[in-house]
């Protein structure tokens, strides 16, 4: 059997693994160990508070177009912006409808990968 300490969004987990049985995991129980280091807190947001529902991008690149704006009602598949990726243009659409919250990013900013483009409510 090995022992593991595993990581998850904060969350600290042991983990025992037996070897040669196939069974893989016996035990995931959450346990209370001191919280991994956490990143410098994020400035707030420009225009206003954030929505419920964020729109993270998908790869990194940059912006080439933003068709919307903070206030926006938008239907499930309307396209929010466009981000360029490759040489290829990626349509990022609204995964649901709602109204636009906020507006995190403006035509020429490079973004990385996860980066908080629009939230929605």
């Amino acid at each position: 059997m090995k022992n593991y300490t595993i990581t998850v969004n904060g969350n600290v987990y042991d983990v025992t693994v037996e070897e040669g049985t196939g069974s893989g995991v016996q035990t995931a129980a959450p346990v209370k160990k001191a919280a991994a280091p956490k990143a410098a807190p994020k400035a707030a947001a420009p225009a206003g508070a954030q929505g419920a529902v964020k729109v993270n991008a998908p790869m990194q690149g940059k912006i080439l177009k933003v068709n919307t704006s903070a206030g926006a009602a938008v239907k499930k598949g309307d396209v929010l912006l466009v981000l360029e990726a490759m040489k290829m243009e990626n349509e990022i659409c609204a995964p649901q409808d709602g109204t636009v919250a906020t507006v995190e990013c403006s035509v020429g900013d490079s973004v990385e990968t996860g980066k908080v483009l629009v939230s929605m409510n």
